[in-house]
Parts: structure tokens; C-alpha cells; sequence
């Protein structure tokens, strides 16, 4: 009969153990980490259908800005949503306008491979308010949260662009609050500063309405997050956030997660950057019909998380930019 090691052994059997478990995982993610994914445009993703139903070339975030702010609206399957978000949003910066002629907007809807009605409905507000206001960019197939977000920062033309959710579960008039976040920050090195809508506030009224299962999933992330690549910022997953044309330029070019996690990565690569990042508190609801699947969703993330920390440090991924052909 075998005797049972002493703890010391089984100690450095268990670290030793452990130590290969890592090194196999940092080679899996190095080996099938992509360098840079292809920013491949589409030819029916290079224009958007005006108002008078004719196509027109997009911009390119390499122009300079002719618009005060853009609003980008990453959509899929938000035909019920949307509407909510755009009444809000539409009515919020008519009226800043006719307080202040002098301020220009553009709000782009990106349709992201989309199966129901987003575009049509999209498409009711360009032709209620204008294609020079409301541009609805409808990609040819699913690119995740994150590289819709993307596309729709590359054909902004605003001097400052917010990332603001189809769902409207962030309150639009809140944007003056990440606005004054983001002035805070000011000097801006290099013209780059970044403003972050949070959440973090509201996490203990949120603890009391979920299962335990979901908060332990919730810590969990949050300590992942931390741990793994943003330590200064509390909600890195607050989808109301405000970029200086400069810093959106740099972050998105370098970004390589196109889905969930592309939060993280975001501003993982802004502090590596050294940009100046702002939280700020903001008023939020949760609205029905979220594309996350609670467990799986959290399961991808966290190791997504896990990924974007390895590839960095093994040196699968860099820090450079690119353009969108």
C-alpha cells in the first residue's frame, strides 16, 4: 500500500503542478492569439443611405472633426430598444442645439449584422432628422459589441465621441456629467483623455436584487478585472463612455477584442498609453432583454481577461495602430 506523501512534497508536486498548468496556458494563448485582426471594411460597410435613400461615402476618423460630438450606438437586435434610446438621446441634443446654434452633432447607428428590423427603424430617425444628424452604418455580418463600436468610431466625425448602449439604460442628459469628467482632465497629453460613465455607486442596491449565484459571478469578474488589467477604474463595463477624438484614434486602431471584453482591453490600453481616465458617476436602469447569458457570458469574459493579460505580457500582442481599409 503506497504511503501518502508529506506535506511538503505534495506541496511542491501541487506548485510544480500548477506552474506547468500556466506556462500551457500562456503557449495556448500566445499560439492562437491573432497579431492584428484585419480591419477589413466590406464594399456595402464603405457608405451609408442617406436620407433621400442614396448612398454616400463614409468618413474616416483620420479627417479632421467637423462636428462638436458623435454618438456611437452599437446595435444588434434592438428593434424594441432602440427607439426608447433615440427618443431620449434626439430630444436631449435638439434642444442643446437650439440653446447653443453653435454646437454640432451626429448620432451613428451601427447595425450590427442585425436579424429583425434595427436598420428599418434606425432609418425612421435619419429620415425624420437628417443624414447629416442621424447616420445608420449597417454591417454585413456579426462583429460583436466591440467591433461595431469600432466601425462607428472610424467614420465619426465629432471632436469628442460617446459610446452610448441601444438599451438607454443609462440616462442621456447624464453625458454632461462624463463632459465635465472628461474638461476635469484637462490639459489633455497629446489630446487624449477618456471620461467613463460608472455604476459603481449603485453596486450595493444591485447586490440586493440578484441571486447569489450572479453576485458571486459579479465579484468574481470585478476581481479579474482588477487583478488581471484595470486597476484604477471600479465599472470598466459601463457602456456610456466619452473619448477625446485623439484617444478614440489610438485605443480602437490598437483594440483586439471585438466582443464583451473589449471594455477591458479598451482601457487596459489606455493606461498602458498613459491616457487620463475619468469615472463618473451616472444615473443607470436596468432594462429588459440583455444579450448576456448570465453564466457563459461571464465564463467567455473572464477568460478573455485572462487572455488579453497573457498576450500583452508574452509579447503576441502589441501596442500599434492601424488604419481601416
Amino acid at each position: 500500500m503506497a504511503l501518502p506523501l508529506p506535506l511538503p512534497e505534495a506541496v511542491a508536486l501541487l506548485a510544480a503542478f500548477l506552474l506547468l498548468l500556466l506556462l500551457l496556458i500562456c503557449v495556448i494563448a500566445h499560439v492562437t492569439a491573432i497579431k492584428m485582426p484585419a480591419l477589413h471594411r466590406y464594399e456595402e460597410e464603405k457608405f451609408f443611405i442617406n436620407s433621400e435613400g442614396r448612398k454616400e461615402s463614409v468618413p474616416s476618423i483620420h479627417d479632421p472633426p467637423t462636428k462638436e460630438l458623435s454618438v456611437v450606438v452599437p446595435s444588434y437586435n434592438e428593434e424594441d430598444r432602440l427607439p426608447l434610446m433615440m427618443d431620449e438621446a434626439m430630444d436631449f441634443l435638439e434642444k442643446r442645439q437650439k440653446k447653443y446654434p453653435s454646437f454640432t452633432y451626429e448620432v451613428i447607428v451601427v447595425d450590427d449584422g442585425s436579424k429583425d428590423q434595427t436598420t428599418k427603424v434606425a432609418m425612421k430617425y435619419c429620415k425624420k432628422y437628417g443624414s447629416d444628424k442621424v447616420r445608420v452604418l449597417s454591417l454585413v455580418k456579426n462583429r460583436g459589441k466591440g467591433g461595431a463600436v469600432r466601425m462607428g468610431v472610424f467614420i465619426s466625425r465629432g471632436k469628442t465621441i460617446l459610446m452610448a448602449d441601444a438599451d438607454g439604460a443609462t440616462k442621456f442628459a447624464d453625458i454632461e456629467k462624463v463632459e465635465e469628467g472628461l474638461k476635469n482632465l484637462q490639459p489633455w497629453p497629446n489630446q487624449m483623455a477618456i471620461s467613463c460613465g460608472s455604476r459603481a455607486h449603485l453596486e450595493k442596491d444591485s447586490i440586493a436584487k440578484r441571486s447569489y449565484f450572479r453576485t458571486l459571478l459579479m465579484y468574481g469578474f470585478h476581481f479579474l478585472v482588477w487583478f488581471l488589467c484595470v486597476k484604477e477604474i471600479r465599472d470598466t463595463q459601463c457602456g456610456f463612455k466619452l473619448f477625446t477624438r485623439e484617444a478614440a484614434l489610438r485605443t480602437f486602431s490598437t483594440l483586439h477584442v471585438e466582443r464583451w471584453a473589449f471594455d477591458v482591453e479598451l482601457l487596459y490600453i489606455a493606461q498602458h498609453l498613459r491616457i487620463p481616465i475619468a469615472e463618473v458617476a451616472v444615473n443607470w436602469t436596468e432594462i429588459e432583454g440583455s444579450k448576456l447569458v448570465p453564466f457563459w457570458s461571464w465564463l467567455q469574459m473572464g477568460r478573455d481577461l485572462l487572455f488579453i493579460r497573457l498576450r500583452y505580457m508574452t509579447g503576441a500582442w502589441q501596442l500599434e495602430t492601424r488604419k481601416c481599409n
